[in-house]
């Protein structure tokens, strides 16, 4: 049986607006990325600058859609608010590496996640993880 991302969560907040959220992700279950992004709204409520919380959610659902269409294996989410921003890594059990690539017009959507990643965060990448590796990008929030 297969879970989905709400039936493995694990997210928690402070009085200070610091907290994280962690979730297990189903083995090619796109259905994950809609509630991984509800979870990190709720979990952003009241972090950073205006629109800080609307790039996260592009990020993260860039970043979890790559582990779950590239890898054919289930992926582990984590996303930590502190006082220095916001940190969203994606696990994998896949070793092979994500490449950066220039989209091609011909392939649509396809092909721009990593780019998005590279743009709009403050700092990104990856990095091996025992069976895998763990794809990762930080916002600062800026003021709130």
């Amino acid at each position: 049986m297969t879970e989905t991302a709400e039936e493995s969560a694990d997210s928690a907040t402070d009085q200070h607006g610091f907290g994280h959220l962690r979730r297990r992700l189903g083995c090619a279950d796109l259905r994950a990325v809609p509630e991984v992004r509800r979870a990190l709204r709720e979990l952003l409520t009241h972090w950073g600058r205006p629109g800080r919380s609307e790039i996260a959610e592009l990020l993260t659902s860039e970043l979890v859609t790559n582990a779950l269409i590239h890898t054919d294996r289930e992926a582990l989410l984590t996303a930590t608010v502190g006082p220095r921003g916001l940190r969203v890594e994606v696990r994998d059990f896949v070793g092979r590496r994500p490449r950066l690539r220039v989209p091609n017009a011909d392939d649509g959507t396809h092909g721009r996640g990593l780019i998005l990643v590279q743009s709009l965060a403050d700092a990104w990448g990856v990095r091996a993880h025992g069976v895998g590796k763990v794809v990762w990008f930080e916002l600062d929030g800026g003021a709130a």
